[in-house]
């Protein structure tokens, strides 16, 4: 079977978290902080370390079957790459900045105006579409202290809390894009049966960070009003108790309505609700 190859950042901000998700599908390696490309001993996999710069055109050209990166870069770069799955980790903004003081109020005050940024393609097609005319300075780094050193009137760059911003004496004014890692690959990679095997190892562990699994006892008197609460993945799973008239249930409950939920069932009649991790939801 021929071995795939998968990039991703080396070092930064979706490293850690890129190598936590691979190893989480069941992919051993070692070696990663050291080496510029890793064989996976129990998948036909090898792992290369990059710039997160150069990871979608890696994968467009096909040096790379697949690739770990953040929407900013893939769009910015302008490569034909497939979209497979969005990850969710790595969350950020790309917002435009402006110093506390400036005297810029709307996006039409932008024109006319300078603005730094490492994102020029980005910035520039958001530029053409709001009809500004304003220069765009590309700046490799650093791009907050722009303002400080007079080089520009805002700034365009990546925002995740807002604090390198606050340090900066900057504040938010306009957001451009979100953006998140991503799992792609080159065109047709697809039908490939290797990679359909990763992607549902992956998609596995997406879901059940988004899950709970939830056991809770109930009066078989409050069932059916439980249930009504409790679609489960396909219906949940009710096991007889010793005392007769009890029950207990069994079900997963999404992370994102789960204290809801949670306060609803007891309401309804729950008790004794035990609330467990869940390692993967294969379909």
């Amino acid at each position: 079977m021929k071995t795939i190859k998968i990039a991703i950042q080396k070092s930064g901000r979706l490293n850690e978290k890129s190598v936590d998700l691979l190893k989480r599908s069941g992919l051993s390696f070692e070696n990663y902080k050291s080496s510029l490309i890793s064989p996976v001993s129990n998948f036909p996999l090898e792992i290369l370390f990059l710039r997160d710069d150069d990871i979608p055109e890696y994968v467009q050209d096909g040096i790379a079957d697949l690739g770990i990166v953040g929407e900013n870069v893939i769009v910015e770069k302008e490569v034909d790459v497939t979209y497979l799955q969005k990850l969710g980790f790595g969350k950020c903004s790309l917002k435009l900045a402006i110093a506390n003081h400036s005297d810029i109020k709307d996006l039409s005050d932008l024109s006319g105006k300078s603005i730094a940024t490492s994102y020029p393609v980005i910035l520039d097609k958001f530029l053409k579409e709001n009809d500004i005319d304003a220069e765009i300075r590309e700046i490799s780094g650093s791009v907050e202290i722009s303002t400080n050193l007079g080089l520009s009137d805002a700034i365009f760059d990546i925002v995740s809390t807002g604090g390198t911003l606050k340090s900066n004496g900057l504040k938010p004014f306009a957001e451009v894009m979100r953006s998140e890692a991503v799992l792609i690959g080159k065109n047709g990679i697809a039908k490939n049966p290797i990679v359909n095997e990763l992607l549902q190892r992956i998609q596995s562990v997406l879901r059940a960070e988004q899950t709970k699994y939830v056991v809770m006892n109930a009066a078989k008197s409050s069932l059916s009003a439980i249930l009504e609460l409790l679609p489960g993945i396909k219906s949940p799973t009710i096991v007889p108790l010793a005392t007769e008239e009890w029950v207990a249930v069994h079900t997963v409950i999404p992370e994102k309505d789960f204290w809801d939920k949670i306060n609803r069932l007891k309401n309804a009649g729950a008790e004794g609700i035990v609330v467990l991790p869940i390692e993967k939801i294969i379909l």
